[in-house]
């Protein structure tokens, strides 16, 4: 039975204009001082998405 105070529009796939889909998560313990800040940012998940992005970058190139 249809949900009747469901939106149609939140049934279609999310489409992303990432070249590479977001596809899996990754879990990994911080301290609290290092969760506190990175909630504090704008996009938490994009910031740190970033920082992994650029140290794997500068590991690649050593």
């Amino acid at each position: 039975m249809p949900n009747p105070k469901g939106n149609p529009e939140s049934l279609r796939p999310f489409e992303s204009e990432r070249e590479e889909p977001l596809s899996t998560t990754i879990s990994f313990r911080a301290t609290e001082k290092m969760k506190d800040e990175v909630k504090a940012q704008d996009d938490p998940a994009q910031f740190c998405r970033e920082a992994i992005q650029e140290a794997l970058n500068k590991k690649k190139k050593t």
